[in-house]
């Protein structure tokens, strides 16, 4: 199986993927009784979760199912698992995660990131400028998708801008399930400490970001550990989900031209298409596995105490039960519902940026490039198969 068809024999089954959609295996479990055993991208054997309405259950119900679960990866020297997981509100349960979401909240409501969105337009304009300037063909994931969610979220942070190569880099590298495991351990350390030295300027000296934010209105209530890990997860999250977010929309729309037509005329149809892309695509395979606390059931299905749940996100988004014609892309049917931001209280923070960002830049993108085109056979397009987050590797396009 090759990695543009659904990845490799090493990439667990739940982040299989036949270009856009899980691969058949996966799909077929939805009828199929129980929840089938498989490994994780860390070699622990888990439970797989298909079916919208069990992964819905498990995702709503932090009571049963922990998300502290921490990854089996290599602790430098002094370093603790606590240490690892301060901040980290995705390895987190309540209350802690309440407490820690609570700081949060107020820049990530609808009306703080509507005030955010003629600086997200600005933005957009410039790499849609600098693209048109320097002409076609160009790949759209280096020249478009990825920096525009980047700078923005490196402004909200306060993460210099400049060293978007390299945190680019790094978390490319440690999403890899590819790679070895105490390489993406390494990777893990050294982004710590790169965010370490940004969390320990601001303390000196807080800016107006929402780092500065956390020393000036929350260092009290926040030691130096969970400020790093809130802003490392902000940091990765803001810049891979939404990116990738981007470059897939766009090769999807490509192919579909009567839809992307409408993304680009009608302002009424951004929203309904940004919630079908989101659903339809599901860039996050699955989320962090939850552990069962108890023995109960999940839908018919018995659980037992101390089992991993992972949960196939895209699966539940594609469950027939839920949406019809669920492996058709439709941006006019009536919102779908779907879990692409996950569910309960760990539904994504981030998620009124994201759709701010996707609800500028793909009209813009299709307006500023009305012939905009593929630069290359679809069949011959990259997709990157054992990231943690899915996408492409690259989006050769000409206009």
């Amino acid at each position: 199986m090759s990695t543009s068809t659904g990845g490799t024999p090493t990439i667990p089954r739940h982040m299989q993927r036949d270009r856009f959609a899980p691969v058949a295996e996966t799909q077929a479990a939805r009828d199929e009784p129980g929840f089938p055993t498989i490994r994780t991208a860390f070699g622990t054997p888990a439970r797989l979760v298909t079916r919208y309405a069990d992964v819905r259950e498990v995702l709503g119900d932090a009571e049963r199912f922990s998300n502290a679960v921490v990854p089996p990866m290599p602790l430098p020297d002094g370093e603790s698992d606590a240490d690892r997981r301060a901040g980290q509100l995705l390895l987190q349960d309540p209350p802690e995660h309440t407490r820690l979401r609570r700081l949060l909240t107020g820049e990530f409501t609808v009306r703080r990131i509507r005030r955010l969105e003629p600086r997200i337009a600005e933005i957009v304009d410039d790499h849609l400028d600098a693209m048109a300037a320097a002409g076609p063909p160009a790949d759209l994931v280096s020249a478009f998708a990825l920096p525009v969610p980047s700078l923005v979220i490196c402004e909200l942070l306060g993460v210099p801008y400049a060293d978007r190569d390299e945190f680019q880099g790094r978390a490319a590298r440690q999403l890899d399930v590819s790679r070895p495991l105490e390489e993406r351990g390494r990777l893990a350390m050294e982004g710590r400490a790169y965010m370490g030295d940004l969390v320990d300027r601001a303390r000196i000296e807080p800016g107006d970001d929402m780092l500065g934010m956390l020393v000036r209105e929350h260092g009290d209530d926040l030691t130096r550990n969970e400020l790093i890990g809130v802003a490392s997860l902000l940091l990765i999250a803001g810049h891979e989900t939404t990116a990738n977010m981007l470059g897939l929309g766009t090769l999807a729309l490509l192919r579909a031209p009567d839809q992307l037509a409408l993304v680009r005329d009608r302002p009424d149809a951004v929203a309904p298409a940004i919630e079908e892309l989101l659903r339809f695509l599901s860039v996050v395979h699955s989320g962090i596995p939850r552990t069962v606390r108890h023995d109960t059931t999940v839908g018919e299905t018995p659980v037992s105490a101390g089992d991993l749940l992972v949960l196939s996100l895209p699966a539940a988004n594609r469950d027939p039960a839920t949406v019809d014609h669920p492996d058709d892309l439709d941006v006019t049917r009536a919102i779908a519902p779907h879990v692409a931001f996950s569910h309960g209280v760990h539904h994504c923070l981030g998620a009124p940026l994201a759709r701010a960002e996707m609800a500028v830049a793909f009209p813009a993108l299709f307006w500023r490039f009305p012939t905009l085109a593929l630069g290359t056979p679809y069949e011959e397009i990259e997709f990157r198969s054992a990231t943690v987050v899915h996408g492409l590797r690259a989006l050769p396009v000409t206009w």
